[in-house]
């Protein structure tokens, strides 16, 4: 069984492949990137799903900390998804430029919530709650995104 830490940043560059395979069909045709943005979007609804509806709820639960690395993490899930949503409206409206320039967007984004939480939230996660890691990762593991 892995840790939460190794688990979580298994899953980032799950997502992080996904987001390249996304690009390099949209540079080869907009209209067929379509599959492609899907299955990054769900891949990264999910991972957000697993963060928010176990980890961050565990973390919080055992810390108390509610306002602190969590909720910046949750801020930055909700600018992301808004990023998301808008690069599946210029696939929709076959606006290649558009997409491109929020995808950098993302893409920079993206790396820097990865880093934070990677370095930084995953380890306080699995200090806080190591003796719980097993159960955390069956619960993100199995988890269904809504």
């Amino acid at each position: 069984m892995s840790t939460i830490k190794e688990y979580l940043t298994t899953d980032h560059t799950k997502c992080d492949e996904l987001f390249a395979a996304m690009e390099d069909s949209a540079n080869k045709s907009i209209k067929d990137a379509k599959a492609a943005y899907e299955a990054f979007t769900a891949s990264s609804e999910r991972h957000f799903q697993m963060e928010e509806r176990v980890m961050f709820l565990e973390f919080e639960t055992k810390t108390g900390m509610t306002q602190g690395p969590t909720a910046m993490m949750r801020h930055e899930h909700e600018q992301m998804r808004t990023l998301i949503a808008q690069m599946g409206e210029a696939i929709v409206d076959e606006n290649k430029d558009r997409f491109f320039g929020l995808s950098e967007t993302l893409m920079i984004l993206m790396q820097q919530h990865n880093m934070k939480e990677e370095q930084m939230l995953y380890t306080m996660a699995q200090q806080h709650l190591s003796a719980d890691s097993d159960r955390i990762v069956d619960m993100m593991e199995s988890m269904i995104a809504e």
